[in-house]
């Protein structure tokens, strides 16, 4: 049972999240050269390093808030592609709900990923069922606030929110690609995973798993 998550720990997670991406780069990428230019996983990659880089200079007394916005701040830097932007606006949109706060219980992690969901959808302008990441995060966010509303627990509720996460990045293989450059492949682009919904259900699998090991 873990009811609260402090920013120390946020940053545990952060680091986790890094070294997954670095991790499944190749993989990412593989994916990619399917419907796209193959270089996702470089590109995420490419992020996280800087967020990595940025997170060992934070001071210990940052607030989720700031850490967002520093974070936010060196992945847009980083990847100038549209993965740094939706990113970007998601950790800022997230963030900004946990103003001056350095210990949050589940609900607050809930409106977090709610708001960042938010974020992505208004920054990239995408749709459920466009076969992009949102696929992933706006039915995982719902899921963490729904699962949110009935239990405290912060580990449960991730678990169900990376359950769902990849529950979602293996349908869109049968959707049919509406945004970006998979979308000129019409019918072809179905039979795959979308490479965004495949590296945002990483992060919510690493969500989940560095809050186990905290």
């Amino acid at each position: 049972m873990k009811k609260e998550l402090s920013t120390n720990e946020f940053i545990k997670i952060v680091l986790a999240i890094c070294d997954n991406v670095e991790k499944e780069k190749d993989y990412l990428s593989e994916l990619d050269r399917a419907t796209g230019d193959g270089d996702h996983g470089v590109t995420m990659s490419i992020g996280w390093s800087a967020v990595k880089e940025k997170v060992s200079t934070l001071e210990d007394n940052f607030t989720f808030d700031k850490i967002c916005m520093q974070i936010a701040s060196s992945f847009l830097s980083a990847v100038g592609a549209s993965a740094g932007p939706l990113y970007a606006t998601a950790l800022m949109r997230g963030g900004a709900k946990l103003k001056d706060l350095t210990v949050i219980n589940s609900s607050q992690l809930s409106e977090f990923f709610d708001a960042a969901a938010n974020g992505i959808q208004d920054r990239g302008k995408a749709n459920l069922g466009d076969k992009t990441m949102l696929d992933v995060w706006l039915p995982t966010a719902k899921k963490i606030k729904d699962i949110s509303s009935s239990t405290d627990n912060i580990i449960e509720i991730l678990e169900q929110g990376s359950l769902t996460a990849n529950e979602k990045m293996l349908s869109t293989k049968d959707m049919l690609s509406k945004k970006g450059r998979s979308s000129k492949l019409g019918e072809r682009s179905r039979g795959h995973i979308d490479p965004g919904a495949a590296s945002s259900a990483l992060i919510f699998k690493t969500f989940y798993e560095a809050t186990q090991n905290l």
